[in-house]
């Protein structure tokens, strides 16, 4: 969980092969809002934003699960 995700500094970009990806959205425009459904066990997950340069400017936020509707 504390671990650094690797990063690409030549594109900008985490590297999708090299991480567990469990949905995805097309890329958005500013101030847009989009909703997606995912099946997901009780823990902590990383919601990023993979455009070139915007995880590394901070767009990226923790996601706790509690609890998941299967439980």
């Amino acid at each position: 969980a504390n671990a650094p995700l690797p990063y690409d500094y030549s594109t900008g970009q985490i590297p999708g092969k090299q991480i567990k990806m469990l949905g995805e959205t097309e890329e958005m425009q500013p101030n847009a809002e989009k909703t997606i459904t995912l099946d997901l066990k009780a823990g902590v997950y990383l919601l990023i934003c993979n455009v070139p340069g915007h995880y590394a400017a901070g767009m990226w936020t923790p996601l706790t699960v509690t609890q998941s509707v299967s439980e």
